[in-house]
This record gives structure tokens, sequence and C-alpha cells, in this order.
């Protein structure tokens, strides 16, 4: 870590700082090991099996995780008010069709789609690049409290692992790996989001860009996913029609 920017914070600076130790230590107590990936996601394909993480740790309603269709959104942490909207909207639809909302818990892109699906009365994971234990960034430490309380919090890291920069973008292919399909609503060149996009389109899963990031003339990496199979999204109705929905037992319960 570098330039102290992510200095540890062993707890959330909340008035619930101690319901946030508890459930991450029940979490951890539960499974100290963590949980193969395999036993909460089902079979595994050798493309998935290829980056898994070693091991999961998650506080919560790990049903979630079983449970279809499940749609990523993701992008900048300095969102455009405009692309907030959008993730808001997009989550907003997703809800009402019964989809489990997935995102990283960061703040931007992340933190708006999170809670327009709580908003909305849906079910929604937060995969994080900390142990369960810890909250990066820590102005998110009450949403990720909220999660863990009433919806999932997923982590590949065992108590006490560092907290890296590496961390934040290793999270991003697992986020890929968990759903069915990812929407990228804005980033730019550097984004961790753009490695959730690579290994979706390496996993062969669902990938769409929002069309207001897609015709940006000042980015390259929109037109290079493009050709190798990303879809643009216009509507957040043009998503729907990639979701499991046609399989009754893949709709999560209402």
């Amino acid at each position: 870590m570098s330039g102290g920017l992510f200095k540890r914070s062993s707890s959330p600076r909340t008035r619930d700082q101690g319901e946030f130790q508890r459930l991450a230590e029940r979490a951890f107590e539960a499974d100290p090991d963590g949980v193969r990936p395999e036993d909460v996601l089902g079979p595994l394909n050798a493309e998935e099996q290829k980056y898994k993480p070693a091991a999961l740790y998650l506080a919560g309603d790990r049903s979630l995780l079983l449970r279809r269709p499940k749609v990523s959104i993701v992008g900048s942490r300095r969102a455009t008010d405009d692309a907030l909207r959008r993730a808001a909207r997009l989550a907003r639809v997703l809800v009402e069709h019964n989809t489990i909302v997935v995102s990283g818990l960061a703040l931007g892109i992340d933190a708006a789609a999170h809670r327009a699906a709580i908003a909305a009365g849906g079910k929604t994971i937060g995969v994080i690049g900390t142990p369960l234990d810890e909250s990066y960034p820590h102005q998110n430490a009450e949403l990720q409290r909220e999660l863990a309380a009433g919806h999932l919090v997923v982590s590949q890291f065992p108590k006490g692992h560092p907290i890296a920069r590496v961390n934040f973008p290793t999270r991003n292919r697992t986020m890929a790996l968990i759903v069915d399909a990812s929407v990228i609503v804005e980033a730019g060149e550097t984004s961790g989001s753009l490695s959730q996009g690579w290994e979706a389109l390496r996993l062969a899963r669902a990938l769409f860009i929002m069309k207001s990031v897609a015709e940006r003339s000042d980015l390259a990496w929109p037109k290079k996913m493009i050709e190798y199979g990303a879809q643009v999204l216009d509507e957040p109705e043009e998503l729907l029609e990639a979701l499991p929905y046609g399989d009754p037992a893949a709709l999560v319960s209402a």
C-alpha cells in the first residue's frame, strides 16, 4: 500500500460498529476457512475454475448466491450525476423483474445501485475487496452493515488479509463469476470495472456497456470490448432478454 490510500480501518465509523463486528465475527466463526465457490455457486466449468477464488467468506443470506438471475451494476467511483441516475434506474427495473442486484460497495455507481435496489424492495449482494470485518471506503460502512444484516456481503479475503489496490480488480473478476450479466455504467480507461468486463467476456457471460459511455470518442475500451462481444445498452429493459428468466426455478422468490 502506498501513499496511505488504504488506511486500515478495523471497524466502520458508525454507531452500529458493534453490530458490524458481530456480523463479521459470526461469519468467520461459521466458516473460519471460508466455503468453496462450488458449494454456493453450483458446479463450475473449466473456464470458471481457472480464476475462481480459493474460498468465499459470506455475511448474510448465502442462499442469494444460488438464486437467479443476478446482474452486476458497476462503474466509476467519481460518477457523473447522469450515470448515477442511470445506475439507480437500472437497479429499480431489475428489482421489478425479480433480479438480484450485485455490486462492489464502492462509492459512486456501486453505492447508487445497492441503495436503489434496497429502496425498491429488492435483494442486493456486495462483493468487497477487504475481509468481512473491514470496510473500504469507510463512507459505505453503514451500507455494508445493512447488506450483511438483510442481504449478503461476499469476500474472498480471509480475516487479517491486507487491504491493497490489487484486491479490488480481483474482486471484480470474482463478481463476474457470480453473476449472469454485468453492466458497466460509466468508467475511465483505468477503472477496475474493466477487469470485470474482460473477465465476463472470458467466461462468456453477458456484458453490457451503457450507450452513453459506449459512444464516447475519448475512450478506447468500449470499442475493444464491443469487438469481443460486449453489447451496447440503451434502455434497461433490453438487458432482460439476456437473463435466465425462462426457467421458473431460476427466478427469485417473490
